[in-house]
C-alpha cells in the first residue's frame, strides 16, 4: 500500500488506474480505525478494482468545546490494518495541505435543511465541515464509488444529497453498522468509555429496538419517544435527542411515511454516542 500526503501523487495514481479502465473505491476516515472501518475497506474491495483510503482529522467539523486535540491518532496501526484489508493507496494530508489559506478563508459546502437538525442543531457547523472535506476529498481522489457507515445516518444523507445536488458522478454506498458483542455501535469514541460505561451504553441499542417494535405494533410515536427517553435517563444517559423521522429525508413523520428511522444521540459521562435504526411500519 502506498501512503502519501501529496495531492498530485493521489491524482496521478488514480488517473493511471482510470486510463486502464480500472475502477476506484474511496473510504474517507479520521483514523483510529476499528472493525467498522475495516468492514468498509473490505466492502470497497468487492466493489472496485482499487481502493483508496484517507486519514484526516478534520478540524472544520469539530466545535469549540469538542475533542479535536484529544482525538486519538494511531497512524502506524491504521496503516497496517488498511494494508491487510486490501487498500492500495492511503492519503494522509495535514490541515495545512487541506486548508492552505486557513479555515476562515476556505470555500465551504453547505447542504441546507438536512444539516441544521438533530446532530446539526447540537453541533452547529459540523455538517458544513463534513460536506466541505468530503467534497474536497472527492475532487482530489475522483473515485467511482465511496463508502460510508450507516451508524451516522444523518451524515450519510448529507453526503448523498450533496452528491446528487452537485451532480457528482460518484456512487455513495451506506454500509451497515458494525457492533460490539453487547450491541453497542463501534466508534472511535468508545475508547473514552470505562468498562462499566460501555456495559451501560449497550442499553442505547436495546431501547431503540424496543421503540421500533412498539411503533410497528401501533404505539404513538410521541408517547414512544417520551417513554424511551425516560429509559435512557434511567440507564445513566444524558440524552441529546431521540427522534423518529422519515428515513428518506429526515422530515417529520406523517401518516404517509412508511419507511422510518429512529435516531439517537446521548452522552454516557462526557462521551457522546449516536445510533439509529431504520424500519418499516
Amino acid at each position: 500500500m502506498i501512503t502519501t500526503q501529496e495531492i498530485t501523487q493521489i491524482r496521478e495514481q488514480v488517473r493511471t488506474w482510470h486510463t486502464k479502465g480500472e475502477t476506484v473505491a474511496f473510504v474517507p476516515t479520521m483514523g483510529n480505525l476499528h472493525l467498522g472501518h475495516i468492514t468498509l475497506i473490505k466492502e470497497a474491495v468487492k466493489r472496485a478494482d482499487h481502493v483508496v483510503a484517507s486519514i484526516f482529522v478534520n478540524p472544520m467539523q469539530f466545535g469549540q468545546n469538542e475533542d479535536l486535540d484529544a482525538y486519538p491518532r494511531t497512524l502506524a496501526a491504521d496503516q497496517q490494518a488498511l494494508a491487510e484489508a486490501g487498500a492500495d493507496l492511503l492519503f494522509t494530508p495535514t490541515p495545512e495541505i487541506i486548508y492552505p489559506k486557513g479555515m476562515d478563508q476556505q470555500t465551504f459546502i453547505e447542504v441546507p435543511e438536512i444539516s441544521n437538525q438533530l446532530c446539526g442543531a447540537s453541533r452547529p457547523g459540523h455538517f458544513r465541515g463534513v460536506a466541505t472535506i468530503v467534497c474536497k476529498l472527492f475532487n482530489i481522489v475522483q473515485p467511482d464509488v465511496a463508502l460510508f457507515g450507516r451508524k451516522d445516518y444523518q451524515q450519510l444523507l448529507v453526503i448523498k444529497t450533496m452528491v446528487e445536488d452537485l451532480s457528482m458522478p460518484i456512487d455513495i454506498i451506506g454500509v451497515e453498522t458494525i457492533r460490539e458483542d453487547s450491541g453497542l455501535a463501534m466508534s472511535s469514541r468508545n475508547g473514552y468509555l470505562s468498562q462499566s460505561q460501555k456495559d451501560q451504553a449497550a442499553r442505547l441499542k436495546q431501547v431503540i429496538d424496543a421503540m421500533s417494535a412498539s411503533i410497528k405494533q401501533g404505539a404513538k410515536i410521541e408517547e414512544t419517544i417520551e417513554a424511551a427517553t425516560a429509559e435512557l435517563v434511567q440507564a445513566g444517559f444524558s440524552p441529546d435527542y431521540l427522534e423518529v423521522r422519515s428515513a428518506r429525508d429526515l422530515s417529520k413523520v406523517t401518516a404517509g411515511h412508511d419507511k422510518l428511522v429512529i435516531l439517537a444521540a446521548a452522552y454516557m459521562g462526557t462521551t457522546r454516542l449516536i445510533d439509529n435504526l431504520s424500519f418499516e411500519r
